[in-house]
């Protein structure tokens, strides 16, 4: 009996004993979770686990992530054949820019009143019939002098100003002062580097004798990069524009719209006369298009507004290059601008129907389920 009592008194103390142990355990969790340095530390860890996505690759044998890197040594190869096959489409694009630009010369002697378009020319079928009856009942009914129209009006009058008006892009950089010189406009055209040349691409514009500058044509040259970043090549999405460059636009005398002139008055600190003196400073206008901002070859970075400007001229440059030059008459015409609006009308209605699928799912859920 004694030998049993023993066992049971030893039995009780170790259970007692495991009991303060956890007791201690969790008193001593308690302090460390209360303590916002290890809090802080454990969030951090978990923050960095969670923005990491590629976190678990770590985890893999060192033999797995060896062959990672090869397949990433692969895709950087890849990214420069791609520059190569970028090279390539410049070419291909310098070879039909000149298949283009007879066509293109037609077009602008159209415009400028320069030749007349045959019969067999300016036919053009209308997808609307009934438009095409009502103009000819128009011109049934109507007399037209004709010789006083060809009299009074050359070509197409402000061919090339009314794209600017229409194209929101465009119409944003001109000030009313700019137009009457864009009225000159003539034609634009866009012409590729050389072969054997660093790739690039400038834009022409041709204009007609005017009372503000002395220059036919003033041009715009924006500098094309197409290889891999050696920093980071992964990034490597095809050519980019890195720079572009203007030109120096002759004006004649009073006829610069990028500055105007302002008066000051300065008020001596000793004497206290004060005089009134002239300044020119910069003003708004398209033409400051032609003095870009100058990317900094020293490697020195841009302040934010510097990189916006420059961000949006590229983008301005690749429109012009892209959009305008080869579809001019439908920008013209504004049946262009309607395609893109259309085109992101559509997007927008897209949207909106899968949104209202999806509160129309929650609702049918809410009717059905009994608790609601």
């Amino acid at each position: 009996m004694a030998d049993n009592s023993k066992t049971e008194d030893t039995a009780s103390d170790s259970l007692e004993a495991a009991k303060n142990a956890t007791n201690k355990k969790e008193k001593l969790a308690d302090q460390v979770m209360q303590n916002p340095q290890v809090l802080a530390s454990l969030q951090e860890r978990l923050d960095n686990t969670s923005l990491t996505p590629s976190s678990y690759i770590e985890t893999f044998p060192k033999a797995v992530i060896r062959r990672i890197d090869a397949l990433k040594k692969l895709q950087v190869k890849c990214a420069h054949i791609e520059a190569k096959f970028y090279e390539e489409v410049h070419d291909l694009e310098r070879k039909y820019a000149a298949l283009y630009q007879p066509l293109f010369d037609k077009r602008r002697e159209f415009i400028n009143g320069e030749a007349e378009p045959t019969d067999a020319e300016s036919e053009w079928h209308s997808e609307n019939e009934d438009e095409e009856k009502l103009a000819g009942d128009l011109k049934n009914a109507v007399v037209i002098d004709e010789k006083a129209e060809e009299t009074n009006v050359k070509g197409i009058p402000d061919f090339w100003f009314t794209i600017f008006r229409n194209v929101d892009m465009l119409s944003e950089l001109v000030q009313e002062y700019d137009e009457p010189i864009l009225k000159h406009l003539q034609d634009i055209k866009v012409k590729f580097s050389e072969p054997g040349q660093p790739m690039s691409f400038s834009l022409e514009f041709h204009f007609g004798p005017n009372d503000y500058f002395s220059n036919s044509v003033l041009t715009k040259t924006y500098k094309m990069k197409s290889e891999p970043d050696k920093t980071d090549p992964f990034s490597f999405e095809g050519p980019e524009i890195v720079d572009c460059e203007g030109c120096t636009i002759d004006w004649k005398k009073g006829k610069n719209v990028t500055v105007k002139t302002i008066k000051k008055k300065q008020k001596h600190k000793g004497r206290g006369t004060v005089r009134t003196i002239t300044k020119q400073v910069p003003n708004d206008s398209f033409f400051n298009f032609f003095s870009p901002i100058k990317v900094s070859g020293d490697g020195e970075s841009l302040d934010e507004d510097s990189e916006f400007t420059l961000a949006a001229d590229f983008e301005i440059g690749h429109f012009f290059r892209e959009r305008i030059v080869p579809r001019a008459v439908l920008y013209f015409t504004g049946e262009a601008i309607e395609d893109d609006d259309n085109f992101e009308e559509d997007e927008e209605g897209e949207e909106e129907e899968l949104e209202g699928e999806e509160e129309g799912e929650e609702e049918e859920d809410a009717e059905s389920d009994p608790k609601v």
